[in-house]
């Protein structure tokens, strides 16, 4: 299988050119390349595929072979290997998701994309939607007891469900301990990814992502536009914020005059190549 292996912000996933190969069993694949000791290494797999609907279809999946709705990071990237490697010629794309089709705004230099701004789409405040157990319209600001500790909880769903944590300061977290609590926890019927933010300013913020399926990773392009929203909610934050990670910085306007979420990034190649999944995935 042919494959290309890309990043935004740190957020690195395996993509395969769907136009031109055939993945049989992605969530089998997904767990294969995703193995950082006998696979490629990523945080997960994407095709890149034709629509009917849209420019391309992107279909996404973690490194447990859980495939998720949306992935922030992953779209850009798309948009990326797209425009690159000429499926199309268009600076304005459409990317069909399970979470509806996106549109993206490519700015390029030298002929390569350098920066994505993505419509991100509407927040999903209502519980039942995001989803998440919890009787009340939106669950803003929430106590939520955690492995027996106290939490206030925001969530939100970007296409994917999010819970969003306000702390002091995210670089003494230990996400491998807390996270899996989260993620797990019983309210949240379809497991969670879970994001931890100290607030610098109203117009800057730090953000730590545990992701269901994937665990920490250096970026999470749905959970940091689910991170903005509840900051505005919350009244912490201005509509514009840039959102620093692990892996590098995000900027996001969540506008609440249309109730869309724009998110602007980069998105890189790492290297392309084959690989021998039969070969691969006798030493998992």
């Amino acid at each position: 299988m042919r494959f290309t292996k890309m990043h935004g912000c740190g957020n690195d996933y395996i993509y395969v050119n769907c136009f031109e190969e055939t993945v049989e069993d992605p969530c089998a694949t997904a767990k294969i390349v995703s193995d950082r000791h006998f696979g490629i290494g990523s945080d997960g797999l994407i095709l890149i595929c034709p629509s009917e609907v849209a420019d391309v279809k992107m279909r996404m999946f973690n490194a447990d072979g859980s495939e998720g709705k949306m992935c922030g990071n992953g779209i850009r990237c798309v948009a990326k290997y797209a425009y690159d490697f000429g499926i199309t010629d268009h600076t304005q794309l459409t990317v069909e998701t399970l979470s509806g089709i996106k549109t993206l705004q490519l700015t390029t230099d030298n002929g390569k994309v350098k920066t994505v701004r993505v419509d991100m789409g509407e927040p999903v405040m209502t519980p039942s939607k995001i989803p998440v157990l919890y009787e009340g319209s939106e669950m803003i600001d929430a106590p939520v007891q955690v492995n027996g500790k106290e939490y206030r909880m925001t969530c939100v769903s970007m296409g994917n469900p999010h819970a969003v944590i306000f702390t002091d300061d995210v670089s003494v977290l230990d996400l491998e301990k807390i996270g899996p609590d989260f993620e797990k926890h019983a309210m949240f019927p379809d497991r969670v990814n879970t994001e931890f933010v100290h607030v610098r300013n109203r117009h800057e913020m730090d953000m730590r992502v545990w992701e269901r399926g994937s665990g920490e990773t250096l970026a999470c392009g749905t959970g940091t536009c689910a991170s903005v929203v509840a900051s505005v909610k919350n009244g912490l934050t201005d509509e514009k914020v840039l959102v620093h990670l692990l892996g590098g910085d995000l900027e996001i306007e969540y506008d609440q005059k249309t109730n869309h979420v724009f998110m602007t990034g980069p998105a890189a190649v790492i290297c392309s190549g084959e690989v021998d999944l039969a070969e691969q995935g006798a030493h998992r």
